[in-house]
């Protein structure tokens, strides 16, 4: 694992292979080992690069707090895409990382060659109706943190209270992993807080309306089963995105790269090969 400092505090992240770069962004209460089963797979043709944002699941808190919102951490991610000196970055998002993402592209597209989206807040959806609860209890203090305590008994972590709703087959020390930083550490605890606080669906509709002139081919790879994520938000983004194909992925749910990884990373890699302005075949 390396790190790297940036004004609002150290990202710690995974990186291996070479070739064109691929920056993975994961959502909230999840780190970089989202991509653990994708990444093997691309790794042998393209430099793939994981980092740990400041989601609540993340080993070192922000040193600026007020960067904890969804544009602050969009700019994170672009500080962090511009430390590593990367160029023609395929950006891939999940879950609240795809909002991020496409903060990202809306906003700080110049490093940017092309954006995947896989099931992901978008457009009034943001939060989904079902998590909007989360942010109530983040703005009543103390609150979260209890409901958070019960991510410690295995359980509940694999239950619909926790992670069971998002993905069809859990890995219990995963799981684990994910819940444990926000538990321990007050900080990375606040920093999730003040994320969830400043969730808002001006972001996502301020995004889709600037992706509407994205100069640079999207792949929306998405599960027609997300109960959170419906398709029809996927549909939504490749009718306004000009250079935008949507690829359905069957069997799975939110977490796409835990449920169908091989099928992901055949989509990320023909999608990534092909020159820009080409329909790429995924085989």
């Amino acid at each position: 694992m390396s790190s790297v400092t940036l004004p609002q505090g150290t990202v710690h992240y995974a990186e291996s292979g070479s070739g064109r770069p691929l920056v993975f962004v994961h959502g909230l209460l999840v780190n970089g080992s989202l991509w653990r089963k994708v990444v093997p797979l691309l790794e042998g043709d393209f430099r793939c690069i994981v980092p740990e944002l400041p989601l609540g699941s993340h080993r070192s808190a922000l040193t600026d707090p007020d960067a904890a919102s969804p544009p602050g951490v969009a700019k994170l991610v672009a500080d962090f895409i511009a430390a590593l000196e990367l160029e023609d970055v395929v950006l891939v998002g999940n879950d609240t990382g795809g909002a991020i993402s496409q903060i990202v592209a809306a906003d700080h597209p110049e490093r940017l060659g092309a954006l995947v989206l896989t099931p992901c807040d978008a457009y009034e959806n943001f939060l989904p109706p079902a998590f909007r609860p989360l942010q109530w209890l983040a703005h009543v203090p103390g609150a979260l943190t209890g409901i958070l305590q019960g991510m410690r008994i295995g359980a509940i972590r694999r239950s619909p209270l926790g992670y069971g709703m998002l993905l069809k087959r859990p890995d219990p020390q995963v799981l684990e992993g994910w819940a444990r930083p926000s538990l321990e550490d007050p900080a990375v605890r606040r920093d999730a807080v003040s994320f969830l606080k400043r969730i808002d669906k001006r972001y996502t509709l301020e995004a889709a309306e600037k992706l509407k002139s994205f100069p640079h081919p999207v792949l929306l790879a998405w599960a027609p089963e997300d109960r959170f994520f419906k398709l029809k938000f996927a549909e939504r983004l490749a009718a306004d995105i000009p250079d935008a194909r949507l690829e359905r992925v069957e069997d799975s749910r939110t977490f796409m790269s835990e449920d169908q990884p091989e099928r992901l990373a055949e989509l990320i890699a023909a999608f990534a090969r092909a020159p820009q302005g080409q329909p790429a075949s995924s085989g």
